[in-house]
């Protein structure tokens, strides 16, 4: 099934081949600000290490996924904080189900 409102962007990471992808319109700015961290990031480290482009690309994905996984479990934390506050403030309010 063709999705008509996607446009196609290309990305470069690092110095691998150019990536095509198709996204919803509006998206484009989140795309280009994380090819931008990705390749800040690579470009830096592989000034500092002495290691092949993909090692350090490596390296970066992993960075990424660590502070992604960090985020989530705190957004876990403040999504069951403001669970357990909504539940209070219905017990005190008296609306209860």
């Amino acid at each position: 099934m063709a999705d008509n409102n996607k446009e196609k962007i290309w990305i470069e990471l690092a110095d691998t081949n150019p990536i095509a992808l198709s996204i919803s319109p509006g998206e484009e700015e989140n795309y280009r600000k994380a090819e931008e961290l990705v390749n800040t990031l690579w470009r830096k480290w592989m000034n500092r290490f002495n290691s092949t482009s993909d090692d350090v690309l490596a390296r970066v994905a992993f960075q990424f996924a660590r502070l992604y996984l960090e985020a989530y479990g705190e957004n876990r934390k403040v999504n069951d904080f403001l669970t357990d506050l909504e539940k209070r403030l219905e017990t005190f309010l008296g609306n209860e189900d």
